[in-house]
């Protein structure tokens, strides 16, 4: 089986999928006129893919080891793996939010972790990867999309203050 093309596409598959959000974010900014109108959860999807591009760029500097393929290539973390769970884990977050239905948001979550796995065993059935990249990898998004989470629920959160006292202060 041809593992490497595998990931390739299932990497493909979740960009294609984190993009779906960024146009949704795009066309709520435009439609509504102002930035502030946008959804939180979409306005902070630049934290974590700049998050995975910093974390990308520090150890493809400072490698911690190399290929097994014996490439010569930086291999910690997996970033096949780092890029499609964080972004599927972000998914999973936002989903509610645009699927009402429970069921489908089920098959979706589950479609998701079967793609995560897959992903995470491809890279290292491909010779592509350590198992502690993959992990490292995993790790990371788990991070991420906690980090995510917590500032675009902190956000929501002070923004409804917000609009709170701004409505208070009008009576």
């Amino acid at each position: 089986m041809q593992w490497d093309l595998i990931t390739n596409i299932i990497l493909t598959i979740s960009i294609i999928t984190l993009a779906i959000f960024v146009v949704i974010g795009i066309y709520q900014w435009v439609t509504r006129k102002s930035l502030k109108k946008v959804n939180p959860e979409l306005l902070w999807l630049p934290l974590p893919v700049a998050l995975v591009a910093i974390t990308y760029l520090i150890f493809e500097i400072f490698p911690v080891n190399y290929r097994p393929d014996g490439s010569g290539e930086s291999s910690f973390p997996s970033t096949h793996t780092m890029i499609v769970t964080t972004i599927f884990f972000i998914v999973m977050i936002i989903l509610p939010h645009y699927v009402k239905n429970k069921t489908i948001r089920i098959i979706l979550n589950i479609i998701m972790v079967a793609l995560i796995a897959l992903v995470s065993y491809g890279r290292v059935e491909a010779d592509k990867h350590w198992i502690i990249d993959v992990i490292g990898g995993v790790a990371f998004a788990f991070a991420f999309s906690e980090i995510y989470y917590y500032a675009y629920k902190k956000f929501k959160k002070s923004r409804k203050k917000h609009h709170a006292e701004r409505l208070q202060s009008n009576y």
